[in-house]
């Protein structure tokens, strides 16, 4: 029987989708080796643990110290879990809070790390996980043997939805306050950094097609008209056009939208790969060659500065 520990994400008082998908993970390995899945919500409120119960799960527990999240809690928490529990395998997200405790609690715990996964399987005692490299263009996997962390991507499984009844349990830790080297002591929002485009179930993204900072204006209007958000590939972002915080691609978010609306964008394999799980790919583009031709569910060879317009007036 292999247990799996999984730890959940949430940022400023909301969880976030990877912790849903992080149970559909470790429910799919706790079946595939008889075993059981256990949480933790750390420095999460108890309706934390009551939102996530799923069907699949044996125990979420819960540490309550403090409300935001620091790096030092997680670790000394995530360590003393690991001591009580024994899990086979720990699960974290690939976000910007699990990069930053999972390589220190492999470190503390002397297990191997791989981060970034997009794909887990066993056979037998060994765990198969599978990475991307160059830029998306291959795929690796590798094998490993006894007790391991893993970091997942996010939006690439789905999120589990069926409710359940584990046992929630507050865990108590010893936290050596001495060794805190870091406390939050308030946020301040960077430029730009308010809209989450993962979140987004419409984007609708525009590409260097669009020629010049101000036909930007022309990718709002529709937006607006499809209560979408504006998104970007690379070359946009770089000009200074759109902030950093709407770039979708490797170098940028993953994205897992409803619908997703290239508009003037190639398709190269550093933005496909941020955006390729979207359930509808609209492409609109003069290139029917372009690659991201080749992957929409519906493509329209045209100018977008003709097509845009006639989809606006469509969309009132």
């Amino acid at each position: 029987m292999t247990d799996i520990l999984a730890i959940m994400d949430h940022r400023r008082g909301e969880l976030r989708n990877v912790s849903y998908e992080l149970i559909t993970v470790g429910c799919q390995l706790a079946n595939e080796t008889d075993g059981k899945l256990h949480l933790a919500v750390i420095n999460g409120a108890k309706e934390f643990a009551e939102k996530l119960n799923r069907e699949g799960i044996d125990t979420i527990y819960t540490v309550d110290y403090g409300q935001e999240f620091n790096h030092d809690v997680y670790t000394q928490a995530i360590v003393q879990l690991y001591d009580t529990l024994a899990p086979k395998y720990i699960l974290t997200p690939n976000s910007v809070n699990g990069l930053d405790y999972a390589p220190a609690v492999a470190n503390q715990l002397e297990l191997p790390i791989v981060t970034d996964t997009i794909d887990l399987a066993t056979d037998g005692e060994t765990l198969i996980v599978t990475r991307e490299m160059y830029g998306g263009k291959i795929e690796t996997t590798i094998e490993l043997e006894g007790m391991a962390v893993v970091t997942i991507r996010g939006a690439k499984w789905p999120m589990e939805e069926n409710p359940g009844d584990a046992a929630i349990k507050p865990f108590d830790v010893e936290i050596d306050e001495g060794a805190l080297g870091t406390m939050v002591n308030g946020f301040k929002e960077i430029s730009g950094g308010d809209v989450d485009i993962s979140e987004a179930d419409v984007l609708v993204s525009v590409g260097r097609g669009i020629e010049q900072e101000e036909n930007i204006d022309l990718i709002h209007e529709l937006a607006d008209a499809l209560d979408a958000t504006v998104s970007a590939s690379r070359p946009i972002v770089d000009n200074g056009w759109l902030p950093k915080s709407r770039q979708v691609g490797q170098s940028g978010k993953i994205v897992t939208p409803d619908i997703y609306i290239a508009i003037g964008i190639s398709g190269a394999v550093q933005h496909v790969a941020g955006m390729k799980g979207s359930d509808t790919i609209i492409a609109i583009n003069t290139d029917p060659n372009a690659p991201i031709m080749d992957i929409a569910d519906y493509a329209i060879r045209g100018d977008l500065f003709e097509v845009i317009p006639k989809l606006i007036e469509l969309s009132k």
